[in-house]
């Protein structure tokens, strides 16, 4: 069952609405992605994106610029004015990409070559498009240029302002190497943004998955330093011996489990935190004759909104003590080397409200929330600040001539979908900034409560 998108606006919002999705074909979303395809955009190195962003919005009339974080990495936004009397909204999504698109970093990693989806070069199925990065982040992204172009291009006369923005640096990932700064990932380009000035009353973040999301999870990395004995293949039947490695991955075995029990106590809402060990680090790679000291392993262990880090941090630290219980031989340390925390948005707030009045004329039946959330993203950058912020997206590709795993998931769209997610954003963006900001305002949350 589905709705024509229009149910609960009055008639003129319908006539303004209608008109702003006239300006929205496949030709012009498959166009504007593959444009964002075709230009590398890994977490560091985004600015090519962000100017091109800017000068494709700006062809179409819109008040847009580069925001440059430094020489390599940078921000886009663009704005379109109402008369000062309503509230602002943001429709927002992130630029980068979680891997890079070359073997150099991605092999073997990713697995042991790239395949066609794994780069940053666009190709057309039909209704589908892959590429690096085509559904998660660009598809978003582009569905979002697309609603600001369409509703600048229907002259919707405006209340409050609408600004697309897109962040660098939005991947939950740390400096790739060669970089100069540390905080490259991590949602940095998204706190710029708003540290620049370039704010507003409400925000909806596109990021994947069909349902008007109010809360996520937050994350907290760890680092545990297993210590041994550096000691020598000819000597280890003479010295005495603790392999590190050996010792790590029985701490690696023992989280596995933990996890799984972690997961069962924080569920509840719309989340299910999860944690994985990452990676590995520790020995000489040249120097196979020899044990290493130490063997580090990365933890990124998801957190619920109402989790603090501190909380967390002691949760798992009393993970590792009770294998230390167990195996009195054990030496190992905790670290947590990153915190960002989980965040929500009160089902009150406006913009919660016709974000989901949106999803239900599309529907045509009540909103449905997605459960068992594990993911996290510029929302909680977004909220943490103070803004209320919804996440609407696309759901993943199911049909397919080719198997949908993770990387596929990432790196595949559907135009149809695209229409939908373009549709919804303008609705909900209409509804929002032709209003006068008593009409949002009353049924807002108070200032610092969406935390």
């Amino acid at each position: 069952m589905s709705g024509d998108g229009l149910a609960g606006l009055d008639p003129q919002r319908r006539a303004w609405v209608s008109e702003a999705w006239r300006h929205v074909t496949d030709e012009r979303l498959r166009e504007l992605l593959v444009g964002l395809v075709g230009i590398p955009s890994p977490t560091g190195d985004e600015r090519p994106l962000a100017e091109h962003i800017a000068g494709t919005l700006a062809s179409v009339g819109l008040r847009a610029a580069c925001q440059p974080v430094d020489a390599r990495q940078a921000n886009a936004w663009a704005r379109l004015e109402g008369d000062g009397t309503g509230p602002d909204l943001m429709l927002y999504a992130p630029i980068d990409t979680l891997t890079v698109g070359e073997e150099s970093e991605d092999v073997p990693w990713i697995g042991p070559k790239l395949r066609e989806d794994m780069r940053p070069e666009a190709t057309v199925y039909d209704d589908l498009v892959t590429g690096l990065g085509a559904s998660n982040p660009k598809g978003h992204a582009a569905c979002v240029m697309m609603a600001a172009e369409a509703i600048a291009l229907a002259g919707v006369p405006l209340t409050g302002d609408l600004v697309a923005a897109f962040g660098a640096g939005g991947m939950p990932t740390n400096a790739r190497p060669g970089s100069d700064r540390l905080n490259t990932g991590q949602g940095q380009g998204c706190s710029f943004l708003l540290e620049q000035g370039v704010w507003t009353d409400y925000a909806v973040i596109a990021k994947p998955g069909w349902t008007v999301s109010w809360d996520e999870v937050g994350l907290v990395w760890f680092e545990v330093t297993v210590h041994g004995t550096h000691t020598y293949v000819g000597s280890r039947h003479r010295l005495p011996y603790d392999n590190a490695i050996a010792r790590a991955g029985e701490v690696v075995r023992h989280l596995e489990d933990w996890f799984a029990e972690y997961a069962k106590r924080h569920t509840g809402g719309t989340v299910a935190p999860q944690g994985i060990v990452s990676s590995v680090r520790g020995g000489w790679p040249r120097m196979a004759a020899v044990t290493t000291a130490a063997c580090t392993l990365r933890v990124d262990l998801r957190i619920a909104p109402e989790t603090t880090p501190m909380r967390v941090k002691r949760e798992f630290s009393a993970a590792i003590a009770e294998l230390k219980d167990s195996m009195p031989d054990l030496d190992a340390t905790v670290e947590m080397i990153l915190a960002i925390p989980g965040t929500s948005t009160s089902r009150e707030s406006w913009v919660f409200r016709s974000a989901v009045a949106g999803w239900e004329a599309i529907e045509g039946r009540p909103h449905e929330a997605a459960r068992g959330n594990s993911g996290a993203t510029d929302a909680n950058i977004l909220r943490g600040r103070g803004i209320p912020t919804v996440r609407v997206g696309m759901p993943k590709v199911a049909e397919a001539p080719f198997d949908i795993d993770f990387a596929r998931g990432m790196n595949t769209v559907s135009v149809k979908e695209m229409q939908k997610l373009t549709r919804h954003l303008i609705r909900t963006a209409v509804d929002t900034v032709t209003r006068s900001r008593g009409e949002c305002e009353p049924a807002a949350e108070p200032e610092g409560a969406t935390a």
